[in-house]
């Protein structure tokens, strides 16, 4: 049922609010989230580390990686590339019918399984040193080794799983049973449970949103991609909902997002965080549009390489940019508005974030620069 009472600030507050809960775990907090986005780029840190930090006590940069052999947790795709609790992983597979779902030994894939197999668990130039399968035409248009490609198939298929990683390169293993197929009222219950986990980790969510993450489903579950139509006409037939300015928006069934406090806190959220990962609600909520530049020619970005959105209660005001230069932490600040908030709690909060990601950069409190220039409101 529609809730027309339901304001822009208030969704605006719960979508701060909910997902910038109290920090727990780190096995907690992935189990919480369901799905953490992970990213390469290290700008001060990976995405996974800037998202985690918020939402870990005492999170440090790199934890995630050092830990992920002892959380019970897997790597595997969603609506993108990440780190996925059991519970979810157990959701999407087998992404083949049993019949196929390994290959004969005399097969290329089915030598390199039963390899794998025999070592235990292997890194990729193992692999390519002991096939020389040569290069494949990777789909960036580059050259990548086919081995690592092959691997990756057998990941993305169950087949291996990433046991650990070695300075940022996947170490793999082979999955110990095969998961059970799924009988169509059972892939029914699956879909549904799979559409919450991304309703719960993005809410709230206008329409279209969440069309689009629904349909990038298919990367979670191809095998199940003609039923993804039908599971989001039911989603939107149970979950929270309210029309606002002509938007429809949606969240999780149960929750109500009004009376939300928020506390008067700094925060500079990873591009990829769940508070801004959607832009089209970004924009709907916070009036401007951010865009993740990294990719972007130099001299056409107007944010920066990777600005980080920065967040002042349920508001993103700017953005910063963060890099570690000669062992000193360097923030440069930007925001929308002609001036920063002249609030004392603005600027002091502001520091104490910087202190935060010094911590989580394990730096020297002695050696934490404050924040660097401030620019102008750009033309977005």
């Amino acid at each position: 049922m529609g809730e027309s009472h339901v304001t822009l600030d208030d969704l605006r507050r719960f979508a701060v609010g909910r997902s910038l809960f109290t920090p727990v775990t780190l096995k907690a907090a992935v189990e919480k989230l369901g799905f953490v986005q992970a990213d390469p780029i290290r700008a001060p840190a990976r995405a996974q580390d800037l998202t985690l930090r918020h939402r870990v006590r005492g999170y440090r940069a790199g934890d995630l990686e050092r830990r992920y052999a002892s959380l019970g947790i897997e790597e595997d795709f969603f609506v993108n590339y990440g780190f996925v609790s059991k519970a979810v992983h157990a959701l999407m597979h087998p992404r083949e019918k049993p019949r196929v779902s390994a290959d004969p030994p005399r097969t290329r894939k089915g030598r390199v399984l039963a390899f794998v197999g025999e070592r235990g668990e292997v890194h990729p130039r193992d692999v390519d040193a002991h096939f020389s399968h040569g290069t494949v035409i990777n789909y960036w248009g580059g050259s990548s080794a086919a081995t690592t490609r092959l691997l990756e198939d057998l990941h993305y298929r169950g087949l291996l799983r990433v046991i650990r990683r070695e300075r940022g390169i996947r170490i793999y293993g082979v999955r110990d049973g095969a998961s059970p197929a799924v009988d169509a009222a059972g892939r029914r219950l699956r879909l549904d449970a799979l559409v919450d986990i991304v309703v719960n980790k993005y809410a709230p969510l206008p329409g279209l949103s969440l069309s689009g993450l629904v349909g990038r489903l298919r990367f979670a579950v191809p095998q199940w991609r003609g039923d993804l139509k039908a599971a989001l006409h039911r989603a939107k037939g149970r979950l929270g909902h309210a029309r606002l300015d002509g938007i429809d928006w949606y969240w999780p069934a149960g929750e109500r997002p009004d009376g939300r406090s928020i506390e008067d806190k700094v925060r500079l959220l990873a591009p990829f965080d769940p508070v801004v990962w959607d832009r089209r609600r970004f924009e709907l909520l916070w009036g401007w549009p951010y865009r993740f530049e990294a990719y972007t020619p130099g001299p056409k970005r107007k944010l920066g390489y990777y600005a980080l959105p920065l967040l002042w209660r349920d508001r993103v005001i700017g953005w910063g940019n963060l890099s570690v230069v000669g062992g000193r932490l360097q923030a440069s600040l930007g925001y929308i508005a002609a001036h920063p908030p002249a609030e004392g709690a603005f600027r002091r909060e502001l520091e104490a974030e910087i202190e935060r990601v010094g911590d989580f950069l394990k730096l020297e409190a002695d050696v934490r620069a404050p924040a660097g220039p401030v620019r102008a409101r750009p033309s977005l």
